[in-house]
């Protein structure tokens, strides 16, 4: 089996694994690293949480855009989901229920966070997708998740990105819908093509809840 990223390191920050409160698993987008990531999860304010971030070999999960059909983003695709899925298994095995994982991922990460939720329903605390959707061009066939009957799905994007379409994202929630989640959608008119303040104090605040974490904000 070639497997790209089977070598992908995972940094981590916040609480010990086995005894924290929740765990926060997060992707990079194309060109970012784990670091960044666990930048955004320090904004998050959420010291009781684990945050566990892999990292992408050569800092991208596959190599077309999200739109081409998925075959030509193998064998990187199927190696990035693999890659989250042995961060999840590794939270799994240390006592971490799955209504204890939240999901997290920014633009290529957010895309990859939203397939691995799609493809392996669980009970999760929460599924946040920063500017991203489900892969392949128009008419791909996505798949139809279960097991998430009131998990949160928070869905943020801006209506004029250059990489991923408004209307990619609202398909991807209607997905997520249509598996009983609970979906957030945001769209913020004009924005650039990065994380939105916004959206850092909601999900701060949806995780607070979610896993009733105290509010460090100030």
């Amino acid at each position: 089996m070639i497997d790209p990223h089977a070598g992908a390191q995972l940094r981590t920050a916040g609480a010990p694994l086995a005894g924290a409160r929740g765990v926060l698993i997060l992707q990079h987008g194309r060109g970012g690293t784990p670091e960044d990531m666990l930048g955004l999860a320090a904004a998050l304010a959420l010291p009781d949480l684990a945050c566990l971030a892999p990292g992408a070999i050569g800092r991208t999960w596959y190599p077309f855009p999200f739109l081409a059909p998925v075959p030509q983003n193998e064998p990187w695709f199927s190696s990035a989901l693999r890659a989250v899925d042995r961060t999840v298994q590794h939270a799994l095995h240390a006592g971490q229920s799955p209504r204890r994982i939240a999901l997290l991922g920014f633009s290529q990460g957010a895309c990859l966070t939203l397939e691995y939720a799609a493809r392996h329903s669980r009970d999760y605390g929460a599924v946040i997708g920063l500017t991203g959707g489900l892969l392949g061009p128009p008419g791909t066939p996505w798949p139809r998740p279960t097991g998430l009957n009131g998990v949160p799905v928070f869905l943020s994007t801006s209506d004029v990105d250059p990489h991923v379409p408004l209307v990619r994202v609202r398909e991807t929630a209607r997905v997520f819908e249509a598996a009983g989640a609970e979906v957030t959608l945001r769209v913020h008119p004009g924005a650039a093509h990065t994380v939105i303040a916004d959206d850092v104090r909601e999900v701060g605040a949806l995780l607070r809840a979610r896993f009733g974490a105290p509010d460090t904000t100030g």
